[in-house]
């Protein structure tokens, strides 16, 4: 018995590196986005074409999807990480694919 807390918190301490890790890079990803955006706001007041800013707007809402898809991976992965049955893991997929369906 002594055996399953051990897993418990060697779990619980992957998890939480794995999240630590996964927060950093959605953090980098938004504050590249935030500087796409302040580019955007730049080419819209020095008069750029609209082919121009719409190419850009693009590359941030590309870049956006990218980040939210990274933020539902972690979620999943935390998710079946810190499960403590089949059931729980099925029930947090099923929860992610919902919000997938929902935002996505």
């Amino acid at each position: 018995m002594a055996a399953t807390p051990k897993a418990s918190t060697a779990s619980s301490n992957a998890s939480s590196i794995y999240r630590s890790e996964h927060q950093r890079d959605v953090v980098n990803r938004l504050k590249r986005i935030e500087g796409q955006v302040r580019g955007l706001i730049d080419m819209v007041e020095s008069g750029r074409s609209c082919e121009d800013v719409a190419q850009q707007m693009s590359a941030a809402r590309k870049a956006m999807d990218k980040a939210f898809y990274r933020m539902m991976a972690c979620s999943v992965m935390e998710a079946v990480a810190t499960s403590q049955s089949e059931v729980d893991t099925v029930r947090e997929v099923e929860r992610s694919t919902r919000i997938l369906e929902k935002y996505a």
